[in-house]
C-alpha cells in the first residue's frame, strides 16, 4: 500500500548509543570499529570451522559478537566509548555471524566434498567458486530484504534474539532481567543436551508455519512406532521438500509477476482521501521491480560464477560445449532456488534446512546423468548458498529492530542495511583467508564436516535405489498441496519437510508445548504478552547460541 511520508521529527536517542549516530549511521571503516570487526571476525570464523569439522553443527555467534561488543564498549578508555553504540555492536555481531557461517558451512564444507571425493587437485577451484557463490548468495539477500518475499517484519527469530539482546544490554531494567533468565534457561539446556532453541523459536516465529515444523519433527521422530516406518528415510522428506519447494518458487514467481498488476488496479480504484499514514518501518523498502531486478541479476551473477568454477575446475576440457551450458544453467538455477528455499524457512522459523534442499539437487543432478566429478562441483558450489542468505536475513533484521526509533527512518535504515552488509563481506574475507589457511591441517588430521562425507559418498554411489526418484515425486504432491494451502507467508510445506528431515528427540514436544503456551498466554495477557514472549524466546536462543559456542572449549 502507497503511503504518504510523515514529517519527519526527532525522537530522544536510545540510552547507550553514542549522539553521532542520530547524525549519521557508524561506518564499518571507522579505524577502532574495523580492527573490532576484523578480530571478532577471525574468532567467529574459527569457531565456525572447528564445531563443523569436530562435531558437525553450526553455531549463531552473532549474540557472542553482540556481548563481546557491548563488554568492550565499557571498558574505561575513552576511544572504546562509541563502542556503547547499539548500532556499532550491531556491525559487530554482523561480522562475526557472517565469518562464522561462511568458513562452516559455505567454504569449508564446499571444500571438503572433492577432497573426500579424492580430488584434491579440485579445492583450490572449489574454494573460489564457492566464495563467489557466498558473495552472490548475500548479495541477494541485502538486495532482497525488506521485500514482500523476505519482508523486515517477519520473524527471523535469531535476529529478534540478537536485537533484544543488544536492546536490554543497553537499557537494562526489567527487560535485561527478562532476558537474562531465559538466556540462563537456554544455557542449562543446552548443557543437559536439550534442544531449548527449538521452544525459543516457537515463542518468536508464524504459529502456523512452527506448527507445521513441530508436526514434522513429530512424524520424524515417532513415526517408526506409530506408522511401522521411518519417514525420514527412502527419500519421503525430500519428497515433500520437492513438491513445497516448487510451490514456493511458484508463488514468488507470481507474486512478482502478478502483484504489481493487482497494485495498479487497486490504486486506481481506492479514492486518495481513505489511503491511510501507516507506520513507515512496516512498509516494503524493496518494491517488486527492484525484487525481480535482484533475483535476475543474481541468477546471471550465479551464472557467472558457475562459469569461473567450470573453467577452474578444468570441466570445460571434460564435457560437451552443450554439456557445459546445461551444467552452468543448472548450477545457476540450484544456486537461486536453494537460497530462496533455505531463506523462507529460515525468515519462518530460524532452522534451514540447507543439508536436505542440496540432497535433493544431487539426486535431480543423478538422475539426470551428471558425470560425477562435475556434479561434486556443482554440488559444492550449490551448498556455499543458503546459509549466508538466512543468516544475512538474521543480521539484517536485528539491525532493523534496533534502527525503527530512528527517525527520518528510511534513509536511515539503508545506510545501515548497507553498513551491514559491508560488515559481513569483511567477516566473508576473514572466514577466506582462515579456510585457505586451515584446511589442509584439519583435512589431515580427519576432521571432515560430516554433510561433505554424505555429499561425497551419494555421488560414488549414485542412485543404487532405482525407486527413489519415484518416491520423491510422489511425495512430492502432499508437500505441494499443503505448501499451497498455507500460502506464501506461512510456507507450512517447507516447513512440515524441514521438521520431517530433522531427527532432535523431543524437539517436537519443545516447540509444540511452547506454541501452546504462547496462545494462552496472549489471551490471558493481551497485546502486552508480545513483548514477554519475544524476550523470553530470544533470552533462550541466545543462551542456545552461546552453549554451542562455549562447545569449542571441549573439542
Amino acid at each position: 500500500m502507497a503511503h504518504q511520508a510523515s514529517a519527519p521529527h526527532r525522537v530522544p536517542p536510545p540510552s547507550g548509543s553514542h549522539p553521532d549516530d542520530h547524525g549519521s549511521h557508524p561506518r564499518v571503516f571507522e579505524p577502532v570499529l574495523l580492527v573490532i570487526l576484523v578480530l571478532l571476525a577471525a574468532v567467529g570464523a574459527v569457531i565456525g570451522i572447528d564445531l563443523v569439522s569436530k562435531l558437525g553443527i553450526s553455531a549463531n555467534t552473532s549474540v557472542v559478537g553482540a556481548l563481546v561488543a557491548m563488554l568492550i564498549g565499557r571498558i574505561p578508555l575513552g576511544f572504546l566509548r562509541r563502542m556503547r553504540s547499539v548500532h556499532r555492536q550491531n556491525l559487530a555481531q554482523s561480522a562475526i555471524s557472517a565469518a562464522t557461517f561462511a568458513s562452516a558451512n559455505a567454504l569449508l564444507t564446499s571444500v571438503a566434498i572433492p577432497y573426500v571425493f579424492g580430488r584434491q587437485d579440485l579445492v583450490w577451484p572449489m574454494l573460489a567458486g564457492s566464495f563467489i557463490g557466498l558473495l552472490v548468495d548475500a548479495w541477494v539477500l541485502y538486495r532482497a530484504f525488506g521485500s514482500r518475499l523476505l519482508p523486515a517484519d517477519a520473524a527471523w527469530p535469531p535476529g529478534t534474539a540478537a536485537a533484544e539482546t543488544i536492546k536490554a544490554g543497553d537499557r537494562g531494567g526489567r527487560r535485561a532481567l527478562i532476558l537474562a533468565g531465559g538466556t540462563a534457561v537456554g544455557l542449562a539446556g543446552t548443557l543437559l543436551a536439550l534442544p531449548l532453541s527449538a521452544a525459543g523459536v516457537a515463542f518468536l516465529g508464524n504459529v502456523w508455519a512452527l506448527m507445521m515444523f513441530g508436526i514434522g519433527l513429530m512424524l520424524r521422530q515417532y513415526s517408526p512406532d506409530l506408522f511401522d516406518t521411518d519417514l525420514g528415510a527412502g527419500f519421503i522428506p525430500h519428497g515433500v521438500m520437492v513438491g513445497a519447494g516448487v510451490v514456493a518458487l511458484g508463488q514468488a514467481v507470481h507474486m512478482l509477476v502478478g502483484r504489481r498488476a493487482r497494485k495498479k488496479r487497486k490504486a486506481d480504484q481506492e479514492p486518495a482521501s481513505t489511503r491511510v499514514v501507516t507506520d513507515p518501518t512496516v512498509e516494503y523498502t524493496v518494491d517488486e521491480r527492484g525484487l525481480r531486478l535482484a533475483l535476475i541479476r543474481g541468477y546471471a551473477l550465479f551464472t557467472a560464477g558457475a562459469v569461473v568454477l567450470a573453467v577452474l575446475g578444468g570441466l570445460i576440457g571434460d564435457m560437451s560445449p552443450l554439456g557445459i551450458v546445461g551444467w552452468v544453467l543448472f548450477a545457476a538455477f540450484a544456486a537461486l532456488v536453494h537460497e530462496l528455499i533455505v531463506g523462507l524457512a529460515a525468515m519462518q522459523s530460524g532452522w534451514f534446512p540447507s543439508f536436505a534442499v542440496t540432497l535433493i539437487f544431487l539426486i535431480l543432478g543423478l538422475a539426470m546423468g551428471i558425470p560425477s566429478v562435475p556434479l561434486a562441483l556443482l554440488i559444492g558450489y550449490v551448498s556455499a548458498t543458503g546459509p549466508a542468505f538466512a543468516d544475512m536475513g538474521y543480521d539484517l533484521k536485528a539491525g532493523w529492530l534496533l534502527r525503527r526509533d530512528h527517525r527520518p527512518w528510511d534513509p536511515y535504515e539503508r545506510e545501515g542495511r548497507r553498513q551491514q552488509f559491508l560488515a559481513a563481506l569483511i567477516g566473508f574475507g576473514v572466514a577466506l583467508l582462515v579456510v585457505a589457511v586451515a584446511w589442509r591441517s584439519y583435512f589431515g588430521q580427519g576432521l571432515i564436516p560430516p554433510v561433505a562425507k554424505v555429499y561425497a559418498d551419494t555421488i560414488k554411489t549414485g542412485l543404487s535405489d532405482p525407486d527413489a526418484v519415484r518416491t520423491m515425486l510422489l511425495w512430492a504432491i502432499p508437500g505441494a498441496a499443503i505448501q499451497l494451502l498455507g500460502g506464501t507467508r506461512r510456507q507450512m510445506g517447507v516447513m512440515l519437510a524441514t521438521g520431517l528431515l530433522i531427527l532432535t528427540p523431543q524437539a517436537c514436544w519443545l516447540v509444540l508445548g511452547a506454541l501452546a503456551v504462547r496462545v494462552v498466554y496472549r489471551k490471558l495477557r493481551g497485546p502486552a504478552a508480545d513483548e514477554e514472549l519475544n524476550l523470553i524466546g530470544a533470552g533462550v536462543i541466545a543462551g542456545s547460541s552461546l552453549g554451542d559456542s562455549a562447545q569449542i572449549l571441549k573439542t
